[in-house]
């Protein structure tokens, strides 16, 4: 059970992913090779460490995105959402290695 001031949900703490994104093999295998990350799965995706940092990442295929940059209705799940409102620490729904890769390198 995950809580925060404004409410609280309820997510396994060894949740599996139900399914795997066609993209996530490629995306850790990237992180794998950039000098100083590390790559965990099954955290609904990945968490990566990377300079003393840990990011918690929710892959989505691109295939999700609609041409406007916003998620296909239904492929962000009640609980993601969740996280992204409430969550705090970092949290991110991403489909590309370029959109990790912005948000782990422009940490201050």
């Amino acid at each position: 059970m995950f809580r925060s001031s404004k409410g609280s949900i309820s997510i396994s703490k060894f949740r599996q992913a139900a399914r795997v994104d066609n993209n996530q093999a490629h995306l850790v295998e990237a992180l794998r090779g950039l000098d100083g990350c590390s790559v965990s799965l099954g955290h609904d995706d990945i968490l990566v460490g990377y300079k003393q940092q840990t990011f918690w990442f929710e892959i989505k295929d691109p295939k999700t995105l609609k041409k406007d940059g916003n998620y296909k209705a239904g492929t962000i799940k009640p609980s993601q959402q969740w996280l992204l409102d409430h969550w705090p620490g970092h949290y991110s729904i991403v489909s590309s290695y370029q959109e990790i890769l912005k948000e782990i390198t422009n940490v201050s």
